[in-house]
């Protein structure tokens, strides 16, 4: 059962949930903001509120294979548009990649569903399989 190639816990996925919605929607609105003004400056408030959602997303980020190109907005010297979005493109990506690596499709003999590979599920798993002989494998097809 521990043959999961990758496994976070369930702190980190409470913080990946409403980190991820709320960052869905500054990239959006810092995209659309790039498209009429890529050369102006963002505003403090601006910059507060995405390093609030960046640093958010830095404390599980920052130790992932991707983590070592990510940092928040530097607010001292205020980004332009265009600098944020690139900064926060790069934030998707490592979500992205995040996810790939630890939300999958788990199957058994009743049934085949995706879950977070967490510390807490394997253990669970390994308690279930352990109880009643049944055998759970991860399988990358979607």
């Amino acid at each position: 059962m521990s043959d999961f190639d990758h496994v976070t816990n369930d702190a980190v996925i409470e913080t990946y949930g409403p980190a991820r919605s709320v960052f869905t929607v500054l990239l959006r609105e810092v995209r659309e903001l790039s498209k009429k003004k890529p050369e102006a400056t963002l505003s403090a408030s601006k910059v507060k509120l995405v390093n609030a959602v960046l640093n958010d997303l830095l404390t599980f980020l920052s130790s992932e294979p991707e983590g070592r190109y990510l940092d928040a907005l530097k607010d001292d010297d205020l980004p332009q548009v265009s600098d944020a979005l690139l900064m926060m493109v790069q934030f998707d990506a490592a979500l992205d990649a995040f996810k790939a690596r630890y939300y999958k499709r788990i199957s058994s003999e009743l049934y085949a569903e995706k879950f977070w590979i967490t510390e807490e599920l394997v253990a669970e798993l390994q308690e279930e399989e352990s109880s009643d002989d049944a055998e759970y494998v991860e399988d990358d097809h979607d």
